[in-house]
């Protein structure tokens, strides 16, 4: 690898720069030339420049007639250039004028985008009469923005003049502003910006604008100036938008040395700040001071400066930080007026703002200049005849090239100040330095503590030769040349952005170039790109050149498109080049990870490596990487073979046993139900079509010696591998023979075989249930392979188990796809059996039947299959619509056992919950267990509405397969198990979701299905305590809290879930606990159940069934039980109602106290009886439970949108009533009321014969009489005159008491006089003659009897 010349950018419309920046100007001879005659007094051989000269003189005398000087004489050498270190700016001024080019991107015919250099403003900077431009920099300012990732926002072009003005103006134009620091011509502009130290301790280098004037340098700070040029920046924007007012800028902050002792200066460098050591101190204190000089305690901070000119040729300047304290200057700001185009200098001086209302005009008149402080030369490189031209600095800052008028280069160490280099033969060199940072590579990954190396290359420009040279510092060789014509410029700032600081660089990616080289022939403009490893010596340039190496063959590899033949070529050349074994090896090991390169390619290129280093010296040749040759050539060789074998056709005959015939017909229903079921469509990734890459397959093997393994790994899956060498056998499409004489013959052990043909036929049950002829050639497959030496051992008698054979069952039982897994158990079965006969046979006699542990173990294992088999096919239903879906659960013979004996209930119970399956339905469907069932054949229906028969049919498939799966299981879903697990799913459902409140009505409902009390009895229990307790608790606090039924944001806030669902929930409750109770009380009389598991499901371990933790619970106490009963009701009520009361208040302490408590426990219960008060409480809310029951019910009938209550609540109330030592009479005479009051007389007369206090309840019933005939005498809207007739012959006494009676009361007035007069029939009944009001009601009956015969 060596260095090269790379194009970055194109420059164009130079033709148009040179036009503009020559337009009437006759062809003056090369300034840089004119310098050189007048300078260059010495006797020089000039006799190798002759070409130039001729050249120079044929070109001093252009035509006459032009007025643009030609294109093609140098006419960039006659021009100042500064291209921006982003290369998105460059800068060509001549004399009075200067053009800027932008940075524009467009795309090429190829279609890829490439930078190019456009015109972007041009025009005259010259303001003061007579002065030119002499010299140029462009600065690109960071961003501040915290987004920025290292592009600058905007670039600062500073232009230095003649006459001493130093002028900022932005990539448009336009001035931001000017300062005159001295009076002498500007000689150069020098910028130093922010560089992250590459080793701890060193000083930070501050930011800088360097100013050389003939005998004074002005050092601009860069903060200052950062901040100065944003806000002129600002205010020029605000001034051109709207003519805003002018605002002070922040002042420069700067530094004016007066450099003394030197005859001439030209050029300079400012290499910063810098700290003696302690030896070097005393070293100059002696010297300078003598021998009694005094030393600081500390080394004081200097500013180092270097110069070059002549007398002498190179000094060296230390400016002492403190010594001169900092100039404040107030920058002249120049806003230029979009309106006017006028240019306002808001100030020119530097004590102060300037005023337009002056007589003088501001631009006449010189500011101030502030005088310089005189600094000495420290030392210098005294050579009286040489005279420096230029100077430029290393990134670094310890190396500086200097060029001079006798053609030498000079290298120059700046600690020191001593010359250590010197290159003759280079005049009007230019320079440039290349800062190149060592890769990331072993270096690192050996010691991680190690900085990374950088290395300096010097990039000289001979323009006279025409050549661009790249030589290594400080005593390296050349490392490159290149042949680049003799007009070029090369451009080097040594600088970066300004603005940046150790704080906002993190994580910026600067994007700059470091040394580039403009041809204007061409308008290309390149950059010089250097390997580190031509800056090492020759032993580690050895290892740097193959790690280049190994980079460049990575990079060929990650083309998306190469030509194989290219790729073996290259990389057949790359790696035989590559020196050390550890590269060479690492360079392979890439080139057989490549997904692209062809399995040819990789057989040659190792083939070829393997050659040569057999070629070499056995002690030379590294052991693993012989090894890694000769392994990876083996299984390439056999992939090849692999691959040919399944291009050829076979015609073999294959003869199966007979006995799979019969399994498979046994076993033909439930797979084809199976296989429907499971081909559904479905969301699957797709997977890449053709065979095993060969990366994958090199991956997937390895070599142990002659033998070849399979790679075992936690995330490593085989049956790709297997697809590519055994699926051609298996689905009859390769020749089986053949092929597994090929893996016999590779040394691939029988078993990892059999490991690979079980994950094939595992992984593609989908295709193998759809080709019936793949278990004839699975079959043949797996006689081969247990024919295979290694495979089964020649010890084996059959009575003991064979781990061949076991191995297959292993891999059975622990596969999820169950069709798949039992046919190639049936396989196995029938092949294992016919080894065992003929096993049998060569030992005993022939009429014997071999019995073997063997077979027994083959009999469990097939009947484990079918059973998981049946289960799956159940679970891969799906799920109804409406109903919570999800991804299809599976299950294998290995989780069954793992889960336990209550693992299959488990599983079945969440299938049922997936399903929405009713409690009754499943009990229905149970009912019907014992009768044949065919999965294959649906019962057919009569047809109905589509979506009807799409459901019935959807509920008689999920019947079909429960009966099933019922049948292979009758211990593990027994009726009783099965409603328990469904309880427990309905619940467990409801906890994640309490929002559905069906889950835990048909949880309950589930729970009253169990016919056994103790199991009935611990499954309630435990939800109780689990799920319920603590959400009941918390509605309990909460509406004793708020004092009636919450809202529904206080139920979501304290009990999770609104206002509907926590009626719900409290009515699930009331019906759990009494469950509860009623199990409780039959669980002393019937004994607890005993627990089976079918014989070959015996073996399962796991955690306890749920039907053993069920009966492990302990009882409960009856009263505690009846105590929480009481009070979900009451909860259950207010809700429902929506009632104030606060339900706890109902209660005294010791009532409170027992709430919530484990209900195994005994407690404190209430006893005796119970206060008037609150007797007086909770006989007032049952009363507003039943108004609101009769309110409910009368909304209801009337089809006013109201739910209809069932009758439950009146008997509730009773059975209440009784429980809280509330007289329930009290309660019926108030439904009897309420009723008449509601207009429902019918229900009224039925719970009239139920009350016991028949005097108050017909005073109460008199009173509603009363209230309807006042409504139909004296305030119905429709009076008719025998209506007011009849209430005046009505007696006084009634008269009056109907007047005194309240009709509003009434809920419905409007009732038929029937009714009303069968009401006073019965309060006539009902009433003694002897009571106050006898005769009262028989006035009344008489009046209604009047009025209903005159409306008749």
């Amino acid at each position: 690898m060596s260095c090269c010349l790379t194009e970055f950018c194109r420059v164009q419309e130079l033709k148009t720069v040179h036009e503009f920046l020559f337009h009437n100007k006759k062809t003056p001879a090369p300034e840089g030339n004119n310098k050189n005659q007048t300078e260059n007094d010495l006797t020089w051989d000039n006799s190798d420049w002759g070409a130039w000269e001729n050249s120079e003189a044929n070109e001093d005398d252009p035509p006459a007639e032009d007025d643009a000087q030609p294109i093609g004489i140098p006419w960039l050498q006659d021009c100042v250039l500064s291209l921006s270190p982003c290369s998105d700016l460059l800068v060509v001024a001549r004399e009075t004028k200067a053009a800027f080019l932008s940075a524009r991107w467009r795309t090429d015919e190829g279609g890829r985008e490439e930078m190019n250099l456009a015109v972007s403003w041009s025009g005259t900077l010259s303001t003061e009469e007579g002065e030119c431009i002499s010299s140029v920099i462009c600065i690109p300012l960071a961003s501040q923005k915290r987004s920025s990732t290292g592009r600058p926002d905007w670039t600062c072009i500073v232009i230095g003049f003649t006459s001493g003005y130093v002028r900022f103006y932005t990539e448009t134009g336009v001035l931001l502003l000017a300062q005159l620091l001295h009076e002498d011509p500007v000689l150069r502009l020098k910028c130093r910006t922010y560089e992250i130290p590459r080793h701890p301790g060193v000083t930070d280098q501050h930011e800088e604008l360097s100013i050389l004037y003939p005998a004074a340098l002005v050092t601009i700070d860069g903060f200052s100036l950062f901040q100065s040029l944003r806000a002129c920046r600002n205010q020029v924007a605000r001034a051109a938008a709207a003519g805003s007012d002018v605002v002070q800028p922040p002042p420069l902050a700067y530094k004016k040395w007066g450099l003394q002792d030197m005859d001439t200066i030209v050029d300079h460098s400012s290499v910063g700040i810098m700290t003696l050591n302690v030896f070097d101190q005393m070293k100059n204190a002696s010297i300078l001071g003598g021998f009694h000089a005094s030393v600081k305690g500390s080394p004081p901070a200097m500013s180092q400066y270097i110069t070059v000119g002549g007398g002498p040729y190179t000094g060296f300047y230390y400016a002492i930080e403190g010594s001169s304290q900092p100039l404040l200057s107030h920058v002249a700001l120049a806003v230029a007026s979009k309106l006017t185009s006028a240019l306002f200098n808001a100030a020119s001086g530097w004590l102060g703002w300037k005023k337009q209302s002056e007589e003088e005009p501001p631009q006449k008149q010189k500011p101030k200049v502030e005088p310089a402080t005189a600094l000495p030369v420290r030392f210098g490189l005294p050579d009286s005849r040489r005279h420096g031209e230029s100077i430029c600095l290393s990134p670094c800052n310890t190396l500086a090239g200097v060029t001079d008028d006798f053609g030498r280069v000079t290298l120059l160490d700046v600690t020191r100040g001593i010359a250590i280099r010197m290159w003759k033969g280079y005049r009007d060199a230019q320079l440039g330095w290349v800062q190149v940072s060592e890769a990331r590579g072993e270096r690192e990954l050996s010691s991680p503590s190690l900085p990374r190396r950088h290395a300096q290359f010097l990039v000289i420009y001979a323009p006279r030769r025409g050549i661009l040279e790249v030589w290594g510092t400080q005593h390296g060789p050349r490392v490159g040349a290149f042949n680049v014509g003799k007009h070029c410029r090369l451009l080097y700032g040594g600088y970066r952005l300004m603005g940046v600081n150790s704080v906002t660089s993190q994580g910026w990616q600067l994007h700059t170039q470091q040394v580039c080289l403009l041809d204007p022939t061409t308008g290309v403009l390149r950059t010089v790109t250097i390997p580190f490893h031509l800056a090492l010596s020759d032993k580690k340039s050895e290892r740097a050149k193959d790690m280049h190496l190994l980079k460049r063959l990575t990079m060929l590899l990650k083309s998306k498109e190469v030509d194989p033949d290219l790729l073996e070529t290259e990389a057949q050349s790359v790696i035989l080049d590559i020196k050390h074994p550890a590269i060479k090896k690492q360079a392979l090991e890439s080139l057989l990870a490549n997904k692209n390169a062809p399995v040819s390619c990789l057989a040659n290129v190792t083939r070829a490596l393997l050659d040569s280093l057999k070629d070499l010296d056995p002690e030379a040749v590294d052991e693993s990487l012989l090894q890694l040759c000769s392994s990876q050539l083996k299984l390439l060789q056999l992939y090849s073979h692999i691959q040919l074998l399944h291009t050829e056709a076979t015609e073999e005959e294959y003869e199966t046993s007979p006995g799979i015939e019969e399994d498979l017909a046994r076993v033909s229903p439930i797979l084809q139900r199976y296989a429907e079921l499971t081909s559904r469509p479905s969301v699957s990734f797709a997977q890449e079509s053709g065979p095993l890459p060969v990366r994958d397959f090199l991956s997937l093997m390895e070599c142990d010696g002659e033998a070849v393994k399979i790679v075992q790994g936690p995330q490593s899956d085989s049956s790709p591998l297997g697809s590519f060498l055994l699926w051609g056998c298996v689905s009859g499409q390769s020749p089986i023979q053949k092929v597994c004489d090929t893996l016999q013959e590779s040394n691939i052990s029988p078993q990892n075989l059999l490991t690979l043909l079980l994950s094939v036929w595992l992984s593609r049950e989908k295709e193998v249930l759809k080709q019936p002829d793949t278990v004839k050639n699975l079959h043949t497959l797996l006689t081969r392979l247990s024919a295979m030496k290694g495979a089964v051992e020649e010890s084996w008698d059959g009575q003991c188990v064979c781990p061949w054979w076991q191995q297959v069952r292993t891999v059975c039982v622990q596969s999820e796809n169950s069709g798949a897994a039992l046919l190639a158990a049936l396989v196995a079965h029938r092949a294992a059996k016919s080894s065992i006969t003929s096993l049998a046979e060569t030992k005993f006699q022939s009429d014997w039947v071999a019995v073997s542990l063997e077979l027994e173990q083959w009999v469990v294992c097939v009947r484990q299959l079918e059973d998981a088999l049946a289960l799956q096919t159940l679970l891969s239903l799906p799920s109804p619509q409406g109903s919570p879906g999800g991804a299809t659960p599976r299950c294998s013979v290995k989780t069954l056992l793992e889960s336990g004996r209550g693992g299959v209930a488990d599983s079945v119970a969440k299938v049922l919950f997936r399903q929405a399956l009713a409690p009754d339905t499943l009990r229905d469907i149970l009912q019907r267990r014992g009768q044949t069932v065919n999965p294959e054949q649906p019962t057919e229906h009569t047809p109905q509405d589509s979506a009807d028969n799409n459901t019935l049919q959807h509920r008689t498939e999920v019947s079909e397969l429960l009966l099933c799966v019922c049948q292979r299981f009758p211990d593990s879903l027994s009726p009783d198990l099965l409603f328990a697990h469904c309880c427990w799913e309905y619940v467990v459902q409801w906890n994640k979701d309490p929002e559905v409140g069906k889950n835990l009505e048909w949880s309950v409902e589930h729970l009253r299905m169990i016919s056994s009390s103790h199991i009935q009895l611990g499954i309630a229990l435990m939800m109780w305590t689990t799920f319920i307790v603590k959400r009941f608790s918390a509605a309990a606090f909460l509406m004793e809290k708020v004092g009636k039924a919450p809202k529904d944001r206080l139920c979501r806030r304290d009990v999770g879930m609104g206002d509907s669902a926590m009626t719900s929930f409290l009515g699930a409750c009331v019906q759990l606990l009494q469950v509860l109770m009623e199990a409780d009380a039959c669980v002393e009389e019937e004994s607890a159940p005993m627990l089976c598991v079918e014989e070959v499901w015996g073996c399962a371990e796991g955690p306890v069934s749920l039907a053993e933790l069920a009966l492990e619970q302990r009882g409960v106490h009856y009263p505690l039980v009846q105590h929480q009963c009481l009070l979900a009701s009451l909860l259950h009520a207010a809700m429902t109602f929506g009632l104030k009361v606060k339900p706890l208040s109902l209660f005294d302490s010791k009532g409170k106290n027992a709430f919530f408590r484990d209900l195994t426990t005994i407690q404190l219960m209430p006893s005796g009886d119970t206060d008037p008060s609150l007797v007086a409480l909770r006989q007032e809310f049952l009363l507003r439970v039943l108004t609101g029951w009769v309110k409910a019910l009368g909304e209801a009938q009337g089809g006013s949108g109201g739910s209809l209550c069932g009758d439950m609540w009146p008997e509730m109330c009773l059975e209440l009533a009784t429980l809280l030592q509330v007289n329930p009479d009290i309660p019926r005479r108030h439904l009897v009321c309420e009723l008449y009051n509601q207009g429902l007389d019918t229900r009224a007369e039925e719970l009239m014969l139920e009350v016991e206090d028949k005097d108050v309840l017909g005073s109460q019933l008199l009173v509603l009489a009363g209230q309807r005939l006042c409504y139909s005498l004296l305030h119905n809207t429709t009076q008719t005159r025998p209506a007011m007739e009849l209430l005046a012959r009505l007696p006084t006494t009634l008269c009056t008491w109907l007047k005194a009676m309240d009709p509003s009361e009434l809920r419905c007035p409007l009732v038929p006089l029937s009714q009303s007069s069968r009401l006073v029939s019965r309060v006539i009944e009902i009433l003694p003659e002897n009571h106050a009001q006898y005769s009262l009601a028989l006035h009344l009956m008489e009046a209604v009897e009047v009025l209903g015969d005159e409306e008749d």
